[in-house]
């Protein structure tokens, strides 16, 4: 949204961020690498899963199958790699991924 027309739909809003009230920003973009709220760079910025850091999420050996079935036919990884990963699944279990990684791990764990 531009400024002016977010000045337009909020305007005291607009006046707090602007007096430095707010730590909301007005700029057109933000960056990921820039520091946080409390000043420190984002740990996990740009961080992009791989397919074990989605089946950790997983809750189970369904989910974690779809999980496989999904990266494998998007290309994300090989069906050499889905075949390995489907016989550890199956062989070991989940857990055999590692720890679940609960809901809100990447903002808990933020430095």
């Amino acid at each position: 949204m531009e400024k002016k027309r977010f000045k337009e739909l909020f305007p005291h809003l607009a006046r707090e961020v602007e007096a430095g009230i707010s730590r909301v920003s007005l700029d057109d973009e933000q960056d990921d690498k820039a520091p946080s709220a409390k000043g420190a760079p984002r740990k996990w910025a740009g961080y992009n899963p791989d397919v074990v850091g989605f089946i950790r999420r997983c809750k189970t050996v369904e989910q974690a199958s779809e999980v496989i079935k999904y990266m494998e036919e998007r290309g994300e990884i090989t069906p050499e790699r889905a075949a390995e990963l489907k016989k550890q699944l199956e062989e070991s279990g989940l857990s055999s991924f590692g720890n679940r990684k609960e809901d809100g791990f990447y903002h808990r764990n933020e430095r």
